[in-house]
């Protein structure tokens, strides 16, 4: 199982605070940095840098489809008790296709996500990559660029394309990391 993945119980906290796309409820948010979020989890700590996509565009056969999707997150997660520090995940809110992967695009810049592998005991409905320098260049690129674009196609054949503004991302990448004493 890759480190990328947030437990359950992290996901359960920042779902509860009433959905990222409203953002009702400040429970456990530290800090609004305009289209991107900071929660904060105690037991055990951690932080995330979130945000929830501005346009979801689902396809099949190459035309537009209505589809139920989940929450829809891309995280930037910061664990001290695990020695992890500005890990990325995404959950596209359906279980993705096997042995598919999910293509994020921010400028020119190109990286690929692995979806978690039912039989190795991992969510579905989450992606993230399997290297910290990769995260790292992934958060550069963030920094740097406008918008994110994910890419995805779930297990019942729907693509889905996922943008995210990065209005905000650098402040609350930063707000996030000062949470959890980075």
């Amino acid at each position: 199982m890759s480190s990328g993945w947030i437990g359950a119980g992290a996901l359960a906290v920042i779902l509860a605070a009433g959905g990222l796309a409203a953002q009702e409820s400040t429970d456990n948010r530290v800090a609004a940095e305009t289209d991107w979020s900071v929660f904060q989890e105690t037991d055990p700590t951690e932080c995330f840098s979130v945000s929830a996509p501005t346009e979801q565009v689902n396809t099949r056969d190459g035309a537009p489809v209505a589809v139920t999707r989940g929450e829809t997150l891309l995280f930037i997660r910061f664990s001290p008790t695990e020695s992890e520090y500005g890990v990325l995940s995404f959950t596209g809110g359906y279980p993705f296709a096997a042995a598919s992967s999910i293509t994020m695009e921010v400028g020119t810049n190109v990286f690929q996500l692995t979806p978690g592998d039912l039989e190795e005991g991992e969510d579905p409905n989450w992606a993230w990559n399997l290297s910290v320098d990769l995260d790292q260049q992934i958060i550069s690129a963030l920094k740097n660029g406008s918008q994110a674009i994910l890419m995805g196609e779930s297990a019942r054949g729907t693509l889905t394309r996922d943008t995210f503004s990065l209005i905000g991302f650098t402040a609350s990448l930063e707000a996030a990391a000062a949470a959890c004493g980075q």
